[in-house]
C-alpha cells in the first residue's frame, strides 16, 4: 500500500536575486511592498531553475522521509516536463499517475529574491483535471490546482469518505481564487490542514492565532497547522495546543519552507509519532531547506532528519499552550 499520494501541480522555478530594489513596509513590518524601478533594467545577480510545485515538492519530500509515495500532476510535452519526471525518478516517487498535456505548457514560476525572502509569480497553464481511479494509501496530499478544479474537489472530496484516507490540505492561490466556500468544503474531510497566517485569515476572519486554530477545527479539520514564517507555527488536535519555535538556522531562501515544514509532520504523524514530535520534524525539515536556494534541494531523508533537530534545535521544544 502506498503510504502518501500527493494531489497537485508541479513546475519549474526560475530563482532570481537582485539587490536593486527596495521595501515599503508598514510600521509593525506587517505589510511589506517589494519596489522596483518601473521600465527600467535590473541587473540580476544569480539566476537558477528548480523542479518544484507544491505537489512535488510534498511528493519528493516525503520520498526522501521513507514514505511510498506517488503523484498526480499534469506536465507539459515539453523539457520542463521531461526534469520534472526526472526528479521524480531520482528520488523514488510513482510516476503512474503522472499525465502529459499536449496542449498546454508546463507549469512555471518566477522567485524575486530579495533580502533573504521572496516573492513569487505563478503560472498555472490551464488544464482538465480529473481524479484517476487511486488505490488505497494511508494519505492524500491535497495543494495548489491552476483554475477550474472545483469538480476536482468534489472527486477528491469522495475518494477520501469512500475510502477513509487521511487527507493533508494545503490549498494554493487558485483555490483560494475559487472562493472560500470551496475551500471550506474540503476543510470538512480534512485530517490536517495546512496554511498560513494570511491563509488562515482568509477562510476565517482575521483574528488571533489561537483562535484562527480553533475557528478552522470546527470546520472540520482533526489537525490545524498554521505557520508563520520566521515567528514559527501552532498546532491543534482538538485538545492540545503547541507552539513551535524555528531552529537556530540561517536563510538563505525561503521558498519550499510551508511545504516541506507540512512534509516532515505528516512523516512523523505516518510513523505514529505524537503532535509534538511531528512538529519537531516540520521545523527541521523546513529549516533545512531554507538553507539552499529552491524547494527541494535541502528536503532531509529519514536517516538526516533526527539528527538535524538534535544540532539545530538544542534547547527548542514545542511549547503547550492554553
Amino acid at each position: 500500500m502506498l503510504d502518501i499520494i500527493s494531489l497537485g501541480d508541479a513546475t519549474i522555478d526560475t530563482l532570481i536575486e537582485i539587490g536593486d530594489a527596495s521595501l515599503a513596509c508598514s510600521i509593525d513590518r506587517t505589510n511589506c511592498l517589494l519596489q522596483l524601478r518601473y521600465g527600467d533594467k535590473l541587473p540580476v545577480s544569480n539566476m537558477v531553475q528548480k523542479v518544484a510545485g507544491n505537489a512535488a515538492n510534498n511528493a519528493i519530500g516525503c520520498a526522501r522521509l521513507g514514505l511510498r509515495t506517488a503523484i498526480h500532476t499534469i506536465l507539459g510535452v515539453d523539457q520542463s516536463g521531461d526534469a520534472i519526471v526526472q526528479a521524480l525518478v531520482e528520488n523514488k516517487v510513482s510516476r503512474e499517475f503522472v499525465e502529459r498535456d499536449r496542449k498546454n505548457a508546463t507549469n512555471a514560476s518566477t522567485v524575486i529574491r530579495f533580502q533573504g525572502d521572496r516573492t513569487i509569480l505563478v503560472y498555472h497553464a490551464p488544464r482538465t483535471y480529473r481524479l484517476p481511479k487511486l488505490p488505497r494509501s494511508k494519505w492524500v496530499y491535497f495543494t495548489s490546482l491552476a483554475a477550474g478544479h472545483m469538480a476536482y474537489n468534489k472527486q477528491v472530496i469522495a475518494h477520501v469518505e469512500r475510502t477513509g484516507t487521511r487527507l493533508a490540505y494545503n490549498p494554493g492561490t487558485y483555490q483560494f481564487l475559487e472562493g472560500v466556500t470551496e475551500v471550506k468544503k474540503v476543510i470538512a474531510v480534512t485530517h490536517a490542514l495546512f496554511v498560513n497566517v494570511e491563509e488562515a485569515a482568509r477562510i476565517v476572519g482575521k483574528k488571533s492565532i489561537k483562535e484562527s486554530l480553533r475557528a478552522l477545527y470546527k470546520l472540520g479539520a482533526a489537525m490545524v497547522f498554521i505557520t508563520d514564517g520566521p515567528n514559527g507555527a501552532t498546532a491543534y488536535d482538538g485538545e492540545d495546543m503547541f507552539f513551535m519555535p524555528i531552529l537556530r538556522t540561517k536563510v538563505v531562501e525561503r521558498t519550499g519552507a510551508g511545504d516541506s515544514f507540512a512534509v516532515g509532520v505528516i512523516a512523523a504523524l505516518n510513523e505514529g509519532k505524537d503532535l509534538p514530535t511531528a512538529l519537531t520534524w516540520g521545523a527541521a525539515n523546513s529549516s533545512s531547506v531554507i538553507l539552499h536556494i529552491g524547494p527541494q534541494d535541502g528536503l532531509l531523508h529519514r536517516r538526516e532528519i533526527e539528527t538535524f533537530y538534535r544540532t539545530y534545535g538544542k534547547g527548542i521544544t514545542p511549547k503547550k499552550i492554553s
